[in-house]
Protein backbone atom coordinates (compact mmCIF):
# COMPACT_ATOMS: atom_id res chain seq x y z
CA UNK A 1 0.00 0.00 0.00
CA UNK A 2 2.94 2.33 0.62
CA UNK A 3 4.01 2.07 -3.02
CA UNK A 4 0.57 3.08 -4.24
CA UNK A 5 0.77 6.85 -3.56
CA UNK A 6 4.26 6.85 -5.05
CA UNK A 7 2.91 5.40 -8.29
CA UNK A 8 0.27 8.10 -8.48
CA UNK A 9 2.81 10.75 -7.63
CA UNK A 10 5.10 9.57 -10.46
CA UNK A 11 2.21 9.75 -12.92
CA UNK A 12 1.46 13.29 -11.76
CA UNK A 13 5.09 14.53 -11.82
CA UNK A 14 5.66 13.10 -15.28
CA UNK A 15 2.49 14.55 -16.84
CA UNK A 16 1.26 11.01 -17.50
CA UNK A 17 -2.20 11.31 -15.95
CA UNK A 18 -4.59 9.46 -18.24
CA UNK A 19 -1.74 7.91 -20.20
CA UNK A 20 -0.32 5.65 -17.51
CA UNK A 21 -3.11 4.00 -15.50
CA UNK A 22 -2.70 3.14 -11.83
CA UNK A 23 -4.68 0.60 -9.80
CA UNK A 24 -3.69 -0.04 -6.22
CA UNK A 25 -4.73 -0.89 -2.69
CA UNK A 26 -6.03 0.80 0.45
CA UNK A 27 -7.35 4.20 1.42
CA UNK A 28 -4.35 6.23 2.60
CA UNK A 29 -5.07 9.96 2.52
CA UNK A 30 -2.65 10.51 -0.38
CA UNK A 31 -4.24 7.67 -2.34
CA UNK A 32 -7.73 9.10 -1.89
CA UNK A 33 -6.60 12.49 -3.20
CA UNK A 34 -4.87 10.87 -6.17
CA UNK A 35 -8.09 9.04 -7.06
CA UNK A 36 -9.99 12.32 -6.85
CA UNK A 37 -7.39 13.96 -9.10
CA UNK A 38 -7.55 11.13 -11.64
CA UNK A 39 -3.92 10.09 -11.22
CA UNK A 40 -5.04 6.76 -9.73
CA UNK A 41 -7.91 5.03 -11.53
CA UNK A 42 -8.97 2.68 -8.74
CA UNK A 43 -7.99 1.53 -5.28
CA UNK A 44 -9.12 -1.54 -3.39
CA UNK A 45 -10.02 -1.25 0.28
CA UNK A 46 -9.46 -4.31 2.49
CA UNK A 47 -11.25 -3.03 5.61
CA UNK A 48 -8.23 -2.96 7.98
CA UNK A 49 -10.22 -1.63 10.93
CA UNK A 50 -12.70 -4.47 10.58
CA UNK A 51 -9.82 -6.96 10.36
CA UNK A 52 -8.48 -5.70 13.67
CA UNK A 53 -11.90 -5.85 15.31
CA UNK A 54 -12.74 -9.33 14.02
CA UNK A 55 -9.34 -10.70 15.03
CA UNK A 56 -10.30 -10.00 18.64
CA UNK A 57 -14.01 -10.75 18.23
CA UNK A 58 -13.46 -14.25 16.84
CA UNK A 59 -11.17 -15.17 19.73
CA UNK A 60 -13.70 -13.85 22.24
CA UNK A 61 -16.47 -15.89 20.60
CA UNK A 62 -14.28 -19.01 20.60
CA UNK A 63 -13.30 -18.63 24.26
CA UNK A 64 -16.99 -18.16 25.09
CA UNK A 65 -17.73 -21.55 23.60
CA UNK A 66 -19.18 -20.35 20.30
CA UNK A 67 -18.43 -21.98 16.94
CA UNK A 68 -16.29 -19.76 14.72
CA UNK A 69 -15.24 -19.98 11.09
CA UNK A 70 -13.28 -17.96 8.54
CA UNK A 71 -14.66 -14.44 8.14
CA UNK A 72 -14.22 -12.66 4.82
CA UNK A 73 -13.91 -8.94 5.52
CA UNK A 74 -14.74 -8.20 1.89
CA UNK A 75 -13.34 -5.97 -0.80
CA UNK A 76 -14.26 -2.35 -1.51
CA UNK A 77 -13.47 -0.89 -4.92
CA UNK A 78 -13.18 2.90 -5.17
CA UNK A 79 -12.86 5.05 -8.29
CA UNK A 80 -13.59 8.71 -9.04
CA UNK A 81 -17.28 7.75 -9.19
CA UNK A 82 -17.57 6.66 -5.56
CA UNK A 83 -14.47 7.89 -3.68
CA UNK A 84 -16.59 10.57 -2.01
CA UNK A 85 -18.22 7.78 0.01
CA UNK A 86 -14.93 7.63 1.93
CA UNK A 87 -14.67 11.38 2.47
CA UNK A 88 -18.37 11.78 3.35
CA UNK A 89 -19.54 8.39 4.56
CA UNK A 90 -23.20 7.66 5.17
CA UNK A 91 -23.75 7.68 8.93
CA UNK A 92 -23.60 4.16 10.34
CA UNK A 93 -26.75 2.82 11.96
CA UNK A 94 -26.74 2.22 15.69
CA UNK A 95 -24.09 -0.27 16.79
CA UNK A 96 -26.70 -2.84 17.71
CA UNK A 97 -30.17 -3.49 19.03
CA UNK A 98 -31.27 -5.19 22.20
CA UNK A 99 -34.55 -6.68 23.35
CA UNK A 100 -34.52 -4.20 26.25
CA UNK A 101 -35.20 -1.46 23.69
CA UNK A 102 -37.92 -3.40 21.89
CA UNK A 103 -41.62 -3.64 22.83
CA UNK A 104 -41.71 -7.43 22.84
CA UNK A 105 -45.20 -8.95 22.72
CA UNK A 106 -46.47 -10.04 26.14
CA UNK A 107 -47.13 -13.59 24.94
CA UNK A 108 -43.49 -13.89 23.84
CA UNK A 109 -42.26 -12.40 27.12
CA UNK A 110 -44.33 -14.99 28.99
CA UNK A 111 -42.85 -17.84 26.93
CA UNK A 112 -39.31 -16.61 27.61
CA UNK A 113 -40.03 -16.28 31.34
CA UNK A 114 -41.47 -19.80 31.43
CA UNK A 115 -38.56 -21.23 29.47
CA UNK A 116 -40.85 -22.44 26.70
CA UNK A 117 -39.43 -23.06 23.23
CA UNK A 118 -39.85 -20.15 20.83
CA UNK A 119 -41.03 -20.46 17.24
CA UNK A 120 -38.86 -18.78 14.62
CA UNK A 121 -39.93 -18.59 10.99
CA UNK A 122 -37.50 -18.05 8.13
CA UNK A 123 -39.33 -16.74 5.06
CA UNK A 124 -37.35 -17.02 1.83
CA UNK A 125 -38.53 -15.20 -1.28
CA UNK A 126 -38.77 -18.31 -3.51
CA UNK A 127 -38.47 -21.78 -2.00
CA UNK A 128 -38.53 -23.35 -5.47
CA UNK A 129 -35.33 -21.78 -6.78
CA UNK A 130 -31.99 -23.58 -6.80
CA UNK A 131 -30.54 -21.36 -4.07
CA UNK A 132 -33.23 -22.28 -1.54
CA UNK A 133 -31.82 -25.70 -0.47
CA UNK A 134 -28.58 -24.02 0.64
CA UNK A 135 -30.53 -21.54 2.80
CA UNK A 136 -32.64 -24.38 4.18
CA UNK A 137 -29.48 -26.32 5.09
CA UNK A 138 -28.32 -23.38 7.19
CA UNK A 139 -31.68 -23.19 8.96
CA UNK A 140 -31.55 -26.92 9.68
CA UNK A 141 -28.02 -26.56 11.07
CA UNK A 142 -29.26 -23.80 13.37
CA UNK A 143 -32.09 -26.02 14.59
CA UNK A 144 -29.60 -28.76 15.42
CA UNK A 145 -26.85 -26.63 16.93
CA UNK A 146 -28.97 -24.03 18.71
CA UNK A 147 -31.77 -26.35 19.83
CA UNK A 148 -34.57 -24.08 18.62
CA UNK A 149 -37.86 -24.47 16.77
CA UNK A 150 -37.41 -22.95 13.34
CA UNK A 151 -39.35 -23.40 10.12
CA UNK A 152 -38.28 -22.60 6.58
CA UNK A 153 -41.20 -21.09 4.66
CA UNK A 154 -41.86 -18.93 1.61
CA UNK A 155 -43.73 -18.74 -1.69
CA UNK A 156 -43.21 -21.06 -4.64
CA UNK A 157 -42.00 -18.55 -7.19
CA UNK A 158 -41.20 -14.91 -6.48
CA UNK A 159 -44.74 -14.05 -5.35
CA UNK A 160 -44.95 -11.04 -3.01
CA UNK A 161 -48.67 -11.52 -2.31
CA UNK A 162 -48.06 -15.16 -1.50
CA UNK A 163 -45.25 -14.30 0.91
CA UNK A 164 -47.39 -11.68 2.65
CA UNK A 165 -50.38 -14.02 2.96
CA UNK A 166 -48.34 -16.86 4.43
CA UNK A 167 -46.72 -14.64 7.07
CA UNK A 168 -50.04 -13.08 8.05
CA UNK A 169 -51.51 -16.56 8.54
CA UNK A 170 -48.69 -17.53 10.90
CA UNK A 171 -48.48 -14.33 12.97
CA UNK A 172 -50.15 -15.77 16.08
CA UNK A 173 -47.63 -18.62 16.18
CA UNK A 174 -44.59 -16.49 15.40
CA UNK A 175 -42.05 -15.43 18.06
CA UNK A 176 -39.48 -14.17 15.56
CA UNK A 177 -39.30 -13.66 11.81
CA UNK A 178 -36.33 -13.68 9.44
CA UNK A 179 -37.30 -12.59 5.94
CA UNK A 180 -35.81 -12.29 2.48
CA UNK A 181 -38.40 -10.13 0.70
CA UNK A 182 -39.68 -10.79 -2.80
CA UNK A 183 -40.12 -7.02 -3.09
CA UNK A 184 -38.81 -4.55 -0.54
CA UNK A 185 -41.60 -2.08 -1.33
CA UNK A 186 -44.35 -4.66 -1.04
CA UNK A 187 -43.04 -6.32 2.13
CA UNK A 188 -41.91 -3.23 4.08
CA UNK A 189 -45.44 -2.42 5.39
CA UNK A 190 -45.85 -6.03 6.55
CA UNK A 191 -42.49 -5.99 8.34
CA UNK A 192 -43.57 -2.78 10.07
CA UNK A 193 -46.85 -4.40 11.18
CA UNK A 194 -45.07 -7.47 12.49
CA UNK A 195 -42.64 -5.42 14.59
CA UNK A 196 -45.50 -3.22 15.83
CA UNK A 197 -47.11 -6.44 17.07
CA UNK A 198 -44.04 -7.01 19.23
CA UNK A 199 -42.47 -9.71 17.04
CA UNK A 200 -38.78 -9.11 16.22
CA UNK A 201 -37.91 -9.16 12.52
CA UNK A 202 -34.53 -9.40 10.86
CA UNK A 203 -33.79 -9.53 7.15
CA UNK A 204 -31.40 -11.92 5.42
CA UNK A 205 -30.19 -12.48 1.86
CA UNK A 206 -32.11 -9.40 0.65
CA UNK A 207 -32.21 -6.40 2.99
CA UNK A 208 -35.16 -4.08 3.54
CA UNK A 209 -33.47 -1.10 5.23
CA UNK A 210 -36.46 1.23 4.91
CA UNK A 211 -38.60 -1.08 7.03
CA UNK A 212 -38.62 -1.49 10.81
CA UNK A 213 -36.44 -4.61 10.65
CA UNK A 214 -33.81 -4.86 13.37
CA UNK A 215 -30.67 -5.96 11.50
CA UNK A 216 -29.59 -7.65 8.25
CA UNK A 217 -27.62 -10.86 7.72
CA UNK A 218 -26.23 -11.41 4.26
CA UNK A 219 -24.16 -10.05 1.44
CA UNK A 220 -24.07 -6.40 0.39
CA UNK A 221 -25.84 -6.94 -2.93
CA UNK A 222 -24.73 -3.69 -4.55
CA UNK A 223 -21.13 -4.41 -3.58
CA UNK A 224 -21.31 -8.00 -4.85
CA UNK A 225 -22.65 -6.58 -8.11
CA UNK A 226 -19.63 -4.29 -8.23
CA UNK A 227 -17.34 -7.27 -7.65
CA UNK A 228 -19.01 -9.14 -10.50
CA UNK A 229 -18.77 -6.13 -12.82
CA UNK A 230 -15.11 -5.67 -11.95
CA UNK A 231 -14.41 -9.34 -12.67
CA UNK A 232 -16.23 -9.07 -15.99
CA UNK A 233 -14.15 -6.06 -16.95
CA UNK A 234 -10.96 -7.83 -15.94
CA UNK A 235 -11.59 -11.09 -17.82
CA UNK A 236 -12.49 -9.10 -20.94
CA UNK A 237 -9.33 -7.07 -20.67
CA UNK A 238 -11.40 -3.89 -20.58
CA UNK A 239 -12.80 -4.36 -24.10
CA UNK A 240 -15.97 -5.92 -25.45
CA UNK A 241 -19.75 -6.09 -25.42
CA UNK A 242 -21.68 -7.53 -22.50
CA UNK A 243 -25.18 -8.75 -21.78
CA UNK A 244 -26.39 -8.81 -18.18
CA UNK A 245 -28.81 -11.53 -17.10
CA UNK A 246 -31.22 -11.27 -14.18
CA UNK A 247 -34.18 -13.41 -13.20
CA UNK A 248 -36.71 -10.72 -12.40
CA UNK A 249 -36.42 -7.02 -13.26
CA UNK A 250 -38.69 -6.11 -10.33
CA UNK A 251 -36.87 -8.15 -7.67
CA UNK A 252 -34.79 -6.05 -5.29
CA UNK A 253 -31.82 -8.41 -5.36
CA UNK A 254 -31.70 -8.10 -9.16
CA UNK A 255 -31.97 -4.32 -9.01
CA UNK A 256 -29.23 -3.99 -6.39
CA UNK A 257 -26.81 -6.34 -8.13
CA UNK A 258 -27.30 -4.72 -11.51
CA UNK A 259 -26.78 -1.28 -9.97
CA UNK A 260 -23.42 -2.36 -8.59
CA UNK A 261 -22.41 -4.17 -11.78
CA UNK A 262 -23.14 -1.16 -13.97
CA UNK A 263 -21.18 1.09 -11.60
CA UNK A 264 -18.14 -1.16 -11.91
CA UNK A 265 -18.39 -1.60 -15.68
CA UNK A 266 -18.65 2.17 -16.11
CA UNK A 267 -14.97 2.28 -15.16
CA UNK A 268 -14.18 0.35 -18.38
CA UNK A 269 -14.78 2.76 -21.28
CA UNK A 270 -14.03 0.00 -23.78
CA UNK A 271 -16.93 -2.15 -22.55
CA UNK A 272 -20.50 -1.66 -23.77
CA UNK A 273 -23.52 -3.16 -22.01
CA UNK A 274 -25.82 -3.96 -24.92
CA UNK A 275 -28.78 -5.49 -23.08
CA UNK A 276 -30.19 -6.64 -19.76
CA UNK A 277 -31.98 -9.97 -20.21
CA UNK A 278 -34.69 -10.84 -17.69
CA UNK A 279 -34.76 -14.61 -17.96
CA UNK A 280 -37.49 -15.75 -15.57
CA UNK A 281 -36.90 -18.79 -13.36
CA UNK A 282 -37.66 -21.84 -15.52
CA UNK A 283 -34.38 -23.46 -16.66
CA UNK A 284 -35.51 -23.89 -20.27
CA UNK A 285 -36.78 -20.30 -20.39
CA UNK A 286 -33.49 -19.05 -18.95
CA UNK A 287 -31.48 -20.84 -21.62
CA UNK A 288 -33.83 -19.67 -24.38
CA UNK A 289 -33.61 -16.06 -23.18
CA UNK A 290 -29.81 -16.16 -23.23
CA UNK A 291 -29.75 -17.86 -26.62
CA UNK A 292 -32.12 -15.27 -28.12
CA UNK A 293 -30.02 -12.42 -26.71
CA UNK A 294 -26.83 -13.91 -28.16
CA UNK A 295 -28.45 -14.46 -31.55
CA UNK A 296 -29.59 -10.83 -31.54
CA UNK A 297 -26.12 -9.64 -30.48
CA UNK A 298 -23.60 -12.01 -32.12
CA UNK A 299 -20.66 -9.73 -31.27
CA UNK A 300 -21.20 -10.04 -27.50
CA UNK A 301 -18.06 -11.27 -25.76
CA UNK A 302 -19.24 -11.36 -22.15
CA UNK A 303 -22.25 -12.66 -20.21
CA UNK A 304 -22.59 -11.25 -16.70
CA UNK A 305 -25.04 -13.52 -14.91
CA UNK A 306 -26.26 -11.95 -11.69
CA UNK A 307 -28.26 -14.92 -10.40
CA UNK A 308 -27.50 -18.47 -9.33
CA UNK A 309 -29.96 -20.02 -11.77
CA UNK A 310 -28.81 -18.22 -14.91
CA UNK A 311 -25.09 -18.89 -14.50
CA UNK A 312 -25.27 -22.60 -15.51
CA UNK A 313 -27.42 -21.68 -18.53
CA UNK A 314 -24.87 -19.09 -19.65
CA UNK A 315 -22.04 -21.59 -19.31
CA UNK A 316 -24.08 -24.22 -21.12
CA UNK A 317 -24.73 -21.83 -24.02
CA UNK A 318 -21.03 -21.08 -24.31
CA UNK A 319 -20.22 -24.79 -24.29
CA UNK A 320 -22.88 -25.79 -26.84
CA UNK A 321 -21.86 -23.01 -29.21
CA UNK A 322 -18.13 -23.73 -29.08
CA UNK A 323 -17.56 -20.29 -27.56
CA UNK A 324 -15.48 -21.34 -24.55
CA UNK A 325 -12.72 -18.75 -24.22
CA UNK A 326 -14.38 -16.47 -26.78
CA UNK A 327 -17.43 -15.48 -24.75
CA UNK A 328 -16.51 -14.95 -21.11
CA UNK A 329 -18.98 -15.69 -18.31
CA UNK A 330 -19.00 -14.32 -14.77
CA UNK A 331 -21.77 -15.52 -12.50
CA UNK A 332 -22.97 -16.21 -9.00
CA UNK A 333 -23.07 -19.05 -6.51
CA UNK A 334 -21.77 -22.58 -6.28
CA UNK A 335 -24.43 -24.80 -7.80
CA UNK A 336 -22.91 -28.12 -8.86
CA UNK A 337 -23.30 -27.28 -12.56
CA UNK A 338 -21.62 -23.91 -12.05
CA UNK A 339 -18.67 -25.46 -10.23
CA UNK A 340 -18.15 -27.92 -13.09
CA UNK A 341 -18.41 -25.15 -15.68
CA UNK A 342 -15.70 -23.19 -13.86
CA UNK A 343 -13.52 -26.31 -13.83
CA UNK A 344 -14.14 -26.75 -17.56
CA UNK A 345 -13.33 -23.10 -18.30
CA UNK A 346 -16.78 -22.24 -19.66
CA UNK A 347 -17.38 -19.91 -16.70
CA UNK A 348 -14.44 -17.67 -15.81
CA UNK A 349 -15.53 -16.75 -12.27
CA UNK A 350 -18.40 -17.18 -9.85
CA UNK A 351 -19.17 -15.29 -6.66
CA UNK A 352 -20.28 -17.21 -3.59
CA UNK A 353 -22.56 -15.49 -1.09
CA UNK A 354 -22.46 -18.15 1.66
CA UNK A 355 -26.16 -19.15 1.55
CA UNK A 356 -25.91 -21.79 4.26
CA UNK A 357 -24.32 -19.24 6.55
CA UNK A 358 -27.12 -16.79 5.72
CA UNK A 359 -29.72 -19.37 6.77
CA UNK A 360 -27.86 -20.17 9.98
CA UNK A 361 -27.32 -16.55 10.98
CA UNK A 362 -30.95 -15.66 10.19
CA UNK A 363 -31.96 -17.95 13.04
CA UNK A 364 -28.93 -17.30 15.24
CA UNK A 365 -29.45 -13.52 15.35
CA UNK A 366 -33.07 -13.91 16.44
CA UNK A 367 -32.09 -16.43 19.11
CA UNK A 368 -29.42 -14.08 20.42
CA UNK A 369 -31.86 -11.16 20.44
CA UNK A 370 -34.56 -13.11 22.28
CA UNK A 371 -31.92 -14.26 24.78
CA UNK A 372 -31.19 -10.63 25.62
CA UNK A 373 -27.99 -10.23 23.61
CA UNK A 374 -27.24 -7.17 21.49
CA UNK A 375 -27.23 -7.92 17.78
CA UNK A 376 -26.02 -5.96 14.75
CA UNK A 377 -25.77 -6.37 10.99
CA UNK A 378 -23.88 -9.50 9.93
CA UNK A 379 -22.00 -9.43 6.61
CA UNK A 380 -21.60 -12.96 5.23
CA UNK A 381 -18.91 -11.75 2.82
CA UNK A 382 -17.97 -12.45 -0.78
CA UNK A 383 -16.09 -15.49 -2.06
CA UNK A 384 -14.64 -15.36 -5.59
CA UNK A 385 -13.91 -18.66 -7.34
CA UNK A 386 -12.04 -19.22 -10.60
CA UNK A 387 -10.25 -22.23 -12.11
CA UNK A 388 -7.35 -21.48 -9.77
CA UNK A 389 -9.28 -22.12 -6.55
CA UNK A 390 -12.54 -23.89 -7.49
CA UNK A 391 -10.98 -27.14 -6.31
CA UNK A 392 -11.56 -25.90 -2.75
CA UNK A 393 -15.32 -26.44 -3.17
CA UNK A 394 -15.52 -29.11 -5.89
CA UNK A 395 -17.10 -32.24 -4.47
CA UNK A 396 -17.63 -30.64 -1.05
Amino acid sequence: MLLHPAAGEWVTRNAAVGTVKVVGFDLLDDTIQLVIDGAVQATIDQAPERQGFEAVNLLVQFLNGETISNLDTGVGIYTQENINEVLNPTPEPTEGVNVADFALAERIQAKIAAGEPLNIYVSYHDVSNEFAPFIRAGVERAIEELGVNAQFIGPVGADADGQISEIETLLDQMDGLAISSVSTDALAPLIDRVTEAGIPVITFNTDNPDSARLVFAGQDLVQSGREAGQLMGDVLGGEGKVIITTLDAAAQWSIDRETGAREALAAFPGIEIVQTVNTGTDPQEIYAAIENAMLANPDVTGILSLECCSTPAAGEWVTRNAAVGTVKVVGFDLLDDTVQLVIDGAVQATIDQAPERQGFEAVNLLVQFLNGETISNFDTGVGIYTQENIGEVAGS
